[in-house]
This record gives structure tokens, C-alpha cells and sequence, in this order.
């Protein structure tokens, strides 16, 4: 597809892996075909973003960080707020990085609420990098509306609302709903499989368009190798943010420790001393962090918990899943992924040690669930991809 050469792209995201991990192969793709771009993002990710050839934009964010998911408190409005908060405080940062090195394009992620502002004012595309499972036609009446108005109907709820109108009026787009302004993009690649999505039938294709996984070779991350002797692998990850969990992790080891011929490799994060696991056997190698990709690139199955992230790299390697949601969006990723029969929703409370080993040692000796994962990774590579998403974004560019 023709594209502009040297056109100068902004993209703006936040400080969580599973916001700028999604889009940094897309990025690396608009580097190599020619293109400038710039990434704002909080410090602690600019290495990362720099290694795709795209120039950091470094912000200060208040947003609660991964290393202090309790932050983000228990009820809804307590997730809504401190985006708001963040998005009113980095707009003036965000506008002073920019002047006079205006782009051509707006990239965003969805939790990126100044970009949407600054494309308004600057007169130029934007386009979301959607990480995450995208609204429907009829959403809002289904979900999404009565959701609101049970929260407007308390004082902060309604202040919330008033404050984020009032913001978007200031920066000339009064009369648009909160909630469009999050949910309802002016366009969207959506950077999971479209197998992943509820209600895909009704989902708005001149808005939203399926790309899949964009994984890479994730080279940098370091290579996992399968111990000799593995008969079978298994990978156990609750992600990057809420893996504070170690009762979890000893029902774990209790399950698999012992199974004959398994090897388990365990991702307990960083909040979880390996001495609260108790006496690990040798047949269990626990590590705050392993290079995911890798390790299942070669594992047998996989306990997660059902990010999108980890969920669509199940499907991409063909590995069986048992999904154990810990928050948000990762139940219906759970959901999801039970519905395609490749995995089992096994809720927390439910997550002891028989219960996993039943449900992981179902899922690797049933022919049929290798099948099912056979046909949606065809589906998937069908999608298109990274140079798909690069295509997509290119043909947005002003001409």
C-alpha cells in the first residue's frame, strides 16, 4: 500500500505493559517503512519504547503504577477518576512537547484521553491502538448506560461526569458524552484476535478493525529453554499487576510438583517473597518474571489469568489454557476463551490444587481442544497482523 514517507506520527499511551506492549511491534513496523515517531510515555517505559526506533515523549503521570495495583481502589468510580485526573494534568505537559513539532497523525491508546484533544486541536487523524475487547453495537443500552446512570446517581459519580464534560468543552468538543469520548473512537485497530471478541457480529467495522496479535520475536526479552527430560511444560502468570498472590501460587506447586514427567515454570511478580511458597521441588523453577512468549512457545499449558495479553498469546502458540481472572476485563477474557473450548474458566476462590490439576490435565489429553486452538491460530494469522495494523494506519495519513 502507497504510503507518505517521512511522515511524523505521535503516539500516546500510559505506564502498563499491557497498554504499551500491544503497540510497540506496530511502531517498530512505522519505523522501518520510513515514518518518525514520536511515543509519549512516563519515564519508566522510554527504554522500551526506544528500542522500537520511535522517539520517547517523556510525561509525568499520577496514575497509580503496577507496582501498586490496591491504588486503584474497589469500586468503579475509583477506576474512572484517576484517568481523568491524569489526562487534565499531562494535556498542558503534552501540548508544551509538541509545539511547533506538531505530527501528521494521532496514534493512541484508549486510556490516552489528551491525544483525542490535542488530534482536535491540531486538526489532524487519530487513530486508537486498541489493546483490549472493543464495545458492540447496542453496548451502551445493554451495559454500558445503565452502568452510568447507577453511577450519576451518586455524588462523586455525578461530579465525575461534570468534571469530564466540562474538561472536553474546554478543549472544543463540548456536547460529546463522557463515555463516546472513551469507548467510541474515530477509528480503531484493534490489536487482539476478533476470536476473543463478544458479539463480533455487531461490532462497527468502519470503526473498529480486527488485526490480531502483534507479538514479534520478543528477541530482546531473552529466550526460556526446555529442560531436558520435560516431558510436559506448563506456565503458570497472573500477569504483570495484580500477582500478589502467593496462596495461589503454593496451590500450585501442591497440583503440578509432583505430577510425573511435568516441569512447571511459576511467574510469582514482584511482590511475593519465593520463601512464602514453602519447600519448591527441583521440578519447579520460580521467577518474578520469565519472557512469556518463549516459555509457551514451548509449553504444554498455560494458567493465566486472562489478560488480554496472555489470552491472545495462548491462542497464537496453540497452548491449552486454564484461565483463573484476578480483575476487569479478564473475566470476559475467561469467558471468551471457555466459549472457543480451549480453555477452562476456573474461578479464584475455586483455584486449589485438585481443581488445576484436573482441569490442565483435561485440557492437554483432549484431541479436540489441539483442534479447536489449530483452527482459531489459522483464523488468527489470517488477521493480518503487524504489517496489517502498519497498512491500516498509513492509509489514514493526510495525503
Amino acid at each position: 500500500m502507497p504510503h507518505t514517507p517521512h511522515a511524523h506520527i505521535a503516539m500516546f499511551s500510559i505506564a502498563a505493559h499491557g497498554h504499551v506492549n500491544p503497540s510497540l511491534e506496530v511502531i517498530r513496523e512505522l519505523v522501518s517503512r520510513g515514518h518518525r515517531v514520536s511515543y509519549a510515555i512516563p519515564a519508566p517505559f522510554a527504554e522500551k519504547v526506544a528500542a522500537t526506533g520511535a522517539e520517547p515523549v517523556i510525561y509525568t503521570s499520577v496514575l497509580p503504577t503496577e507496582d501498586s495495583p490496591q491504588e486503584w481502589g474497589t469500586e468503579l468510580v475509583d477506576n474512572l477518576e484517576p484517568f481523568l485526573e491524569d489526562g487534565i494534568q499531562a494535556l498542558p505537559q503534552l501540548a508544551a512537547a509538541f509545539r511547533g513539532d506538531e505530527p501528521d497523525l494521532v496514534l493512541h491508546d484508549i486510556t490516552s484521553y489528551p491525544a483525542r484533544l490535542l488530534a482536535h486541536r491540531w486538526g489532524v487523524p487519530a487513530v486508537s491502538l486498541w489493546p483490549n475487547l472493543v464495545p458492540w453495537e447496542g453496548y451502551e443500552e445493554e451495559i454500558g448506560a445503565p452502568m452510568a446512570a447507577e453511577l450519576r446517581r451518586t455524588e462523586r459519580g455525578a461530579a465525575y461526569y461534570a468534571r469530564f464534560a466540562a474538561w472536553l468543552a474546554e478543549n472544543g468538543l463540548g456536547g460529546m458524552e463522557p463515555d463516546a469520548f472513551v469507548s467510541r473512537p474515530r477509528r480503531a485497530v484493534v490489536l487482539v484476535p476478533e476470536a476473543l471478541q463478544p458479539h463480533a457480529d455487531r461490532v462497527d467495522r468502519s470503526v473498529y478493525t480486527f488485526v490480531g496479535a502483534c507479538q514479534g520475536d520478543r528477541a530482546d526479552q531473552g529466550e526460556w529453554e526446555r529442560p531436558a527430560g520435560a516431558q510436559k511444560v506448563l506456565l503458570v502468570s497472573l500477569g504483570s499487576s495484580f500477582t500478589d498472590e502467593p496462596a495461589f501460587y503454593r496451590e500450585c506447586v501442591r497440583a503440578f510438583g509432583d505430577l510425573p514427567g511435568w516441569h512447571v515454570v511459576l511467574q510469582i511478580g514482584a511482590h511475593v517473597d519465593p520463601a512464602e511458597l514453602g519447600d519448591v521441588p527441583d521440578t519447579v523453577e520460580t521467577h518474578a518474571w520469565v519472557p512469556q512468549l518463549s516459555v509457551l512457545k514451548q509449553a504444554d499449558a498455560f494458567v493465566t489469568h486472562a489478560g488480554a495479553g496472555g489470552s491472545q498469546e495462548g491462542l497464537a502458540t496453540g497452548t491449552p489454557m486454564v484461565a483463573v481472572p484476578q480483575a476487569v476485563d479478564q473475566f470476559g477474557n475467561a469467558d471468551m476463551l471457555q466459549s472457543l473450548g480451549v480453555a477452562r474458566h476456573l474461578p479464584k476462590d475455586e483455584a486449589d490444587a485438585a481443581s488445576l490439576r484436573a482441569a490442565v490435565l483435561a485440557l492437554v489429553d483432549d484431541p479436540e481442544v489441539a483442534a479447536r486452538l489449530a483452527a482459531v491460530r489459522e483464523r488468527m494469522a489470517r488477521e493480518g497482523g503487524t504489517r496489517r495494523a502498519a497498512d491500516l494506519i498509513e492509509a489514514e495519513l493526510p495525503r
